[in-house]
């Protein structure tokens, strides 16, 4: 067992990682006391590359599905929100097998994004409510038009000057000096 630790800590030397010992890591889980909740989710969820490439093929393609799916229902609103969200939820949540939960919600809680990430996050629940709860086909099919919007300008975040240059296109398309 020793022989596979230290095969280990040479493999995450070649690859980058930085090798602590169990009593480094102890004393800085302790000291560490923000995202204590994501901190301890992260020791509990110690998956294989294997496992997490698989996690992560499994929710996108299920995401996927919900999403391509709701486009069959895409005249009734309600059962639409339902799968559209459930499908962008998915989605979203695959990532956090690649990169892990704890840099997800660092990502997603960067100042770059923070509003892209809240606006995205409050268009879904919105969706949902307007879905399950009030159940008003108008209300829920704009709460959907703003949960893509948010979506778009999320993803986009992730691009490299891409929000910006959205901005600008757009801002030229809707000139209306001659």
């Amino acid at each position: 067992m020793e022989t596979m630790n230290k095969a280990f800590e040479k493999v995450k030397i070649m690859v980058g990682m930085d090798v602590e010992d169990e009593e480094q890591q102890a004393a800085a889980l302790e000291n560490s006391s923000s995202f204590a909740f994501v901190d301890d989710f992260n020791r509990n969820c110690t998956l294989s590359t294997t496992q997490r490439l698989y996690g992560f093929a499994i929710c996108f393609a299920a995401g996927l599905t919900c999403t391509l799916l709701s486009m069959l229902v895409f005249f009734k609103p309600i059962k639409f929100a339902i799968a559209f969200t459930l499908g962008n939820l998915l989605s979203l949540g695959s990532t956090a097998f690649l990169i892990g939960p704890k840099r997800q919600v660092t990502m997603m809680l960067d100042p770059v994004r923070i509003y892209a990430t809240s606006i995205y996050i409050a268009s879904m629940i919105i969706a949902l409510f307007c879905a399950l709860y009030v159940h008003n086909k108008l209300l829920t099919f704009l709460a959907l038009i703003l949960e893509f919007g948010a979506l778009v300008w999320y993803s986009l975040s992730y691009i490299p000057f891409a929000r910006s240059m959205v901005s600008k296109i757009m801002a030229s398309c809707f000139d209306t000096e001659f």
